[in-house]
């Protein structure tokens, strides 16, 4: 069972009555504890008396909530509807009341066909409040609560102020769209956040680690190479000039975001250089990571296997002639190996050194340099490991946790800890170049060698090593293997046998202690390795685990006294402030390790300075705001609530019977339950036009009991031009439908063309525009719809329904591909249809006159030539037709008319 999360802090105290006496949006900073808030919120909601509907949750965070309220007792817990959940039963579920999650699609669906009871909600509860734009499936969900419920509350919350930063207005539009007046504004300067957490601060210890010279120069190249990929963006597209393409911008982790929010809709106006340059920019960045997150190893391999990708793909990127190119593959290299001259090469070969490889005529000499923040963390782990020697009066060892950036990096991390740094990078290096084995083993018996010789100096740190590691969760999933993905398993078993063998027995020789194997690991996470039993010292990633919550959970099983935090990570440092605060009298030492003056460094200060500017500008937006009385929508007098898109200005036309008022018709149009993933059915509803929900077979949308449109977007229609989907649903449209539609609707992020590289001449069966022209050539009734947006698109339904009938919903419903019921103009059988359009002469203009004076098919291979030509209308036509039906195949072919 997962440990409850501790009472409420002061400031969560005083966050949680503000909200609670009156609605509005909470915007704390990243890791103040939102979710605590949030469960606070939850637990007061859950009894049967009231209904109250948590939005814009996944399946993750709704499971940790309810597993946080069962370990409280509580006894009415959440409910999750899906759709496992049949319709016909989930208003008895809504009656039941409590807490429920339930996904935006089922919810919209139930508010449009009444089945949730909207006047008995208590209330609405938003998480993540910065994602609710106008056209969002939680916005319609509001908006409908609103016109229905005048009384239920509206609490939201988020913990992403940066993303208010960006826009006009952005906090107000949100705050629209959510129907709440006030803004609540949390801060970690807040002076009640601030004085709260400086009482119960935790011990901290930060260790700014040096970079070697070769890391140093690596970085000063990357940079450099960075800065100039970006003048030359720049250059080549002077609307770019904007101050979110900097440096010091482009080494953050939003960066490739930014940079496509700018590019993406005028993408296909772009030249080859500028699409390079782009890409160029993301390699760059992912080399800054591997710099200073992997080993020099992993590094080299990265950068070798990218000009091998240029060479074999004879894509030139520019960066890859420049000087700082050249210093940053040589100072790789130099972290790995040096080539010997050849007075070298016979030293080498008189001493018979192992660690000395042969390749194309020239000998390497391995350095393998070792990561500085591996000799940080060693220190910081003896340091621990003398604490907990004499911890006595604390009541025992304590606990340590070791976080690092991800999965990859916890690997590596642990396989340090346990076989010493030379081991593992010699065995990597051979994993990923493919060296010879046996010099390897050499080599590592070589260091072994010198390492138990020089023991009475001291004791060595891969021989502690051994002994932690006699105690290490053997992963199910045998998580070695991530080190690196383009390793050989069975060389990797080998030496991992020889290794455990020898920790063994070392462990067995030194205390009788248990096989690693024994080490069993009992946390909520599969993320977790561990590394020593007692005391616990385990390393999980910060990022990159399938439960967002699963660090936030074994910090609290593990109740660690030592963290050690190998990553800058805000999010979590702010969590462990939260952390140490709510447990007031038990020590918490954190260790921050970071590289002095690195990327690294710069990243975590700029992430820190965004948040903070972030909130101040959230704070003067929400001095100057001047928000209606009306915002909540409890009265009829909120024009949001309104569903009209007609401007109030319009004037009336006098010339329509004097002006006076024509007859309104409330319009409607049936959709497919599926399309409510979609935003098209929210601004529909918005422009007064009413939506029937129904599972459709042959459409997307009916407007008219003649009109059915399939909806594709860019993505969605390649896919289904490639597959042959889009052939049936013409098919099927074609046949039900007078006027069937396809509308092709673009992103309005991106550009408002088709991704074709050029016109070409020929048709091609590669290219979406040519197959679109096939399709039309097949089924002439279809009319293509293109439109740069949803909004453009309920724009264009309200005019194609202008005075037309309202469709049926149960005769669209009814309407299936292998429905018999069809339209009164067309009575024949589907099956001989579709074959007589298939013969030769025949067409979509003369079929018709055939069906209406011929039986069957049978009796069409009966007509002579000119009875043919009488009912085709045309003599050429009929020849074709009646050579294809009597002329013998031996004859056909000696007078060529057979295709091959």
């Amino acid at each position: 069972m997962a440990a409850p999360l501790s009472a409420p802090l002061e400031h969560e105290t005083q966050i949680f009555l503000d909200l609670f006496h009156q609605d509005g949006l909470v915007i704390c900073a990243r890791g103040l504890g939102i979710d605590r808030l949030l469960l606070r919120f939850l637990r007061l909601y859950c009894v049967p008396t009231g209904l109250v509907v948590v939005l814009n949750t996944s399946p993750a965070e709704e499971e940790f909530f309810i597993d946080q309220l069962r370990t409280y007792n509580v006894a009415h817990l959440p409910q999750r509807i899906t759709n496992e959940i049949p319709s016909s039963s989930r208003y008895e579920v809504y009656m039941q009341g409590g807490i429920i999650f339930a996904t935006s699609r089922i919810l919209v669906v139930d508010f449009l066909t009444g089945r949730i009871p909207s006047d008995l909600i208590t209330g609405i509860i938003v998480y993540k409040a910065h994602r609710i734009i106008e056209s969002c499936q939680e916005a319609f969900i509001l908006r409908l609560y609103r016109q229905k419920n005048k009384e239920g509350f509206i609490k939201a919350f988020s913990d992403n102020a940066v993303s208010f930063s960006t826009g006009f207005c952005h906090v107000e539009r949100v705050m629209r769209n959510l129907f709440v007046r006030k803004l609540y504004l949390w801060p970690r300067f807040h002076v009640a956040v601030h004085s709260f957490l400086e009482q119960h601060k935790p011990e901290v210890v930060e260790l700014h680690v040096n970079m070697t010279p070769a890391m140093r120069a690596i970085q000063s190249a990357i940079l450099d190479i960075l800065n100039a990929c970006l003048k030359e963006l720049k250059h080549c597209n002077p609307a770019l000039e904007v101050e979110d393409l900097s440096l010091e911008n482009a080494i953050g982790k939003s960066f490739d975001k930014t940079i496509r929010h700018y590019l993406d809709p005028l993408w296909h106006q772009l030249g080859a250089k500028t699409k390079s340059l782009v890409q160029d920019l993301k390699i760059l960045r992912t080399l800054l990571q591997y710099l200073t997150q992997y080993d020099c190893v992993t590094f080299l391999n990265l950068l070798e296997s990218l000009r091998a990708s240029e060479k074999a793909f004879g894509q030139n990127s520019g960066w890859l002639f420049l000087d700082s190119s050249t210093s940053m593959f040589l100072n790789a290299r130099g972290r790995v190996y040096r080539l010997l001259d050849n007075k070298e090469n016979k030293k080498i070969k008189a001493s018979g050194k192992p660690d000395v490889e042969e390749e194309k005529g020239q000998r390497r000499e391995l350095i393998l340099e070792s990561n500085p923040k591996w000799e940080a963390l060693r220190e910081v782990l003896k340091e621990i490991e003398t604490e907990n020697a004499s911890s006595e009066a604390l009541g025992g060892p304590g606990r340590t946790l070791i976080c690092a950036g991800d999965d990859r990096t916890c690997a590596q991390l642990k396989e340090y800890i346990i076989v010493g740094a030379e081991a593992f990078l010699m065995r990597l290096y051979h994993k990923t170049f493919g060296k010879d084995k046996e010099a390897g083993e050499a080599f590592l018996k070589d260091r072994k060698a010198a390492e138990y010789q020089g023991r009475d100096a001291g004791e060595p740190w891969p021989k502690r090593a051994k002994r932690k590691s006699s105690k290490p969760k053997k992963s199910k999933r045998k998580r070695e293997l991530t080190l690196t993905q383009m390793v050989g398993k069975c060389e990797q078993d080998t030496v991992e046998e020889r290794d455990s063998n020898e920790e063994v027995s070392s462990g067995q020789e030194g205390s009788g202690e248990s096989r690693p194997e024994d080490f069993p690991l009992d946390l909520p996470s599969e993320s977790c390795y561990g590394v020593l039993k007692e005391p616990l010292t385990v390393i999980h990633p910060l990022s990159g685990c399938s439960d967002p919550y699963a660090l936030t959970r074994v910090l609290h099983e593990v109740e660690p006294r030592y963290v050690v935090l190998y990553d800058a990570e805000l999010t979590f440092v702010r969590q462990l402030e939260i952390y140490k605060a709510s447990r007031p009298g038990k020590p918490l030492r954190v260790y921050f390790l970071i590289y002095g003056g690195s990327t690294e460094e710069q990243r975590y200060l700029t992430t820190l300075r965004k948040e903070k500017e972030a909130f101040e500008k959230l704070i003067r937006e929400k001095a100057s705001m001047v928000i209606p009385e009306e915002r909540e929508g409890r009265d009829e007098t909120n024009l949001d609530l309104v569903r009209d898109a007609t401007p109030a200005a319009v004037s009336t036309d006098t010339r329509k019977a004097g002006g006076q008022d024509q007859k309104s018709v409330q319009h409607s149009i049936v959709v497919d339950m599926r399309e409510f993933r979609s935003e098209l059915p929210s601004l529909i509803h918005r422009r007064g036009i009413d939506i029937d929900p129904v599972t459709l077979e042959v459409g997307d949308y009916i407007l008219t009991p003649d009109i059915c449109v399939e909806r594709k977007s860019i993505s969605d229609l390649i896919g289904s031009l490639n597959n042959g989907r889009l052939y049936g649903q013409c098919v099927s449209m074609c046949r039900y439908y007078k006027r069937p539609v396809l509308l092709i609707e673009f992103d309005p992020s991106k550009s408002f063309s088709l991704p074709s590289r050029a016109l070409h001449q020929e048709i091609s069966s590669n290219d979406v525009t040519s197959k679109l022209v096939l399709l039309t050539l097949h089924f002439p009734r279809v009319r293509l719809l293109w439109c740069p947006s949803p909004y453009a698109t309920a724009e264009l339904f309200e005019e194609l329904k202008q005075n037309r009938p309202q469709p049926d919903p149960l005769a669209a419903a009814a309407v299936t591909a292998d429905s018999e019921s069809l339209p009164e103009s067309d009575k024949y059988n589907p099956g001989p249809q579709d074959f007589l359009l298939k013969m030769p002469g025949v067409n979509a203009k003369n079929c018709q006159a055939i069906m209406n004076r011929v039986k069957n098919l049978a009796e069409l291979i009966t007509l002579f030539q000119d009875k043919l030509a009488e009912l085709l209308g045309n003599a050429s036509s009929a020849k074709q037709l009646y050579e294809f039906i009597h002329l013998p195949y031996t004859e056909a072919v000696s007078q060529g008319k057979t295709k091959r």
